[in-house]
């Protein structure tokens, strides 16, 4: 599984898919596109060998007496120019008058049939130009072409001697202009998929190269980051160690020592300024245990979870706070999540301790539904998550990290009315 999702998030295996995906959609897209002019120049050659055929062969070879279907007319017409329109992709040849008649053709069974012209042709007959459209093999006038494949007319307007409108319609073989049109598509396809897989070829080295000096940088980022982030610890623990090993022993001493001679003091007012410095002391102890806790916490494991998070409290009664912690059983679940609880539970602690005025805090932790699940609520003064949202980098950072563990992390609050922080997390 790991080799896949690092090719899917490889540059370059996204780089290769999108120019794959570049080079068959352009593929399909001028494909059409240059199908659809290859057509129209095809058919373009078509219609200037029709207009070279009726204007510059039939037209000028028409006898008199043609469009009246003098027989004499037909057979010398025959003769002059049947050899010179037939030729080449020409598969039919015909003549029609505007009743519909055909007055000639190559194949002399239709010549004298009438049939009738459709709007599109009575138009040419009228105004002259040439129109190209696939021929319809199951009109009676296309009876003896039907068994010879797909055919185009294209038909334009000539003049008989008399002075009478013609149509010229000449058909053509449609898979001759498609293999026109294929000869034309070819050289644009290969220059497009040409031109994109060199392109291709050429920028994957290219990426591949920026692709690995980025991933050094972030890795060396990465460890430079790891190493500060080491020293810091290493440097914070050593403070907790000191502060521990000095400064709270010797308050537990004199903690101790003024405590027995509270004891042992004989005057009353003597007594009590030694219980109330005795007092003072143990307070102070409890918000250096505190600060040691936040300063480098202990080990975070699931069974010294509720031990940290107790120590993380232990100065609040000293604010006049009543603070609940429960920690559920969390059999299973993995340091770095309850790492992540911690931080989670720190955060929101400290807010409530400096900015909420609170007089509950309730802190629990359980396993819910598969998900580790951390709440902690105050009876505080609240305030508008949308408002502070931006300015919140604590949370906010929170935020982030538990969304890049796939968690979830919401804040409920309203002024006046507390805070929950709520955490759920895979465990």
């Amino acid at each position: 599984m790991t080799l896949p999702r690092r090719l899917v998030s490889s540059p370059v295996a996204q780089f290769l898919a999108a120019g794959l995906l570049v080079v068959v959609v352009l593929v399909v897209v001028t494909t059409l596109l240059g199908q659809r002019a290859a057509r129209d120049e095809a058919l373009s050659d078509a219609r200037e060998v029709t207009g070279v055929l009726a204007h510059s062969v039939a037209e000028r070879s028409i006898p008199a007496g043609l469009v009246d279907g003098d027989p004499g007319a037909v057979d010398r017409f025959d003769r002059q120019v049947l050899p010179r329109l037939v030729v080449g992709d020409v598969r039919r040849v015909k003549i029609w008058n505007r009743d519909g008649t055909v007055v000639w053709s190559d194949e002399a069974r239709l010549v004298g049939d009438t049939f009738g012209l459709d709007e599109e042709e009575l138009d040419v007959l009228d105004d002259g130009g040439t129109d190209a459209e696939v021929s319809d093999l199951s009109e009676p006038e296309n009876r003896y072409e039907a068994d010879g494949g797909s055919l185009v007319e294209v038909y334009t307007r000539i003049e008989s001697p008399e002075g009478e409108p013609l149509l010229f319609e000449a058909y053509f073989d449609a898979d001759e202009i498609d293999d026109r049109q294929a000869e034309l598509v070819a050289p644009f396809r290969t220059i497009t998929v040409g031109s994109l897989l060199v392109l291709v070829v050429v920028a994957t080295p290219l990426l591949l190269v920026l692709t690995r000096r980025l991933n050094r940088a972030a890795e060396e980022r990465e460890r430079l980051l790891v190493d500060a982030a080491d020293a810091s610890d290493a440097e914070r623990r050593r403070i907790a160690r000191d502060l521990h090993d000095g400064v709270v022993q010797d308050l537990a001493g004199t903690t101790f020592a003024l405590s027995a001679l509270a004891r042992t003091a004989g005057d009353p007012a003597e007594r009590r300024q030694l219980t109330e410095a005795s007092e003072s002391l143990r307070s102070t102890m409890r918000s250096l245990r505190s600060l040691l806790v936040e300063i480098h916490p202990p080990g975070l494991t699931a069974d010294e979870l509720p031990a940290a998070l107790h120590d993380l409290t232990a100065g609040a009664g000293d604010g006049g706070v009543d603070v609940t912690v429960d920690v559920e059983p969390l059999d299973g679940v993995a340091d770095e999540t309850v790492a992540l609880a911690w931080r989670v539970a720190q955060e929101a602690i400290r807010n409530t301790f400096r900015h909420a005025h609170a007089r509950r805090l309730d802190v629990h932790v359980r396993c819910q539904d598969g998900m580790l699940v951390l709440t902690v609520a105050d009876d505080g003064i609240g305030f508008d998550p949308a408002r502070v949202r931006g300015s919140s980098y604590g949370l906010r950072g929170l935020t982030s990290l538990t969304r890049d563990q796939g968690g979830r992390l919401e804040v409920t609050s309203a002024p006046g009315s507390g805070t929950v922080v709520r955490l759920e997390v895979a465990p």
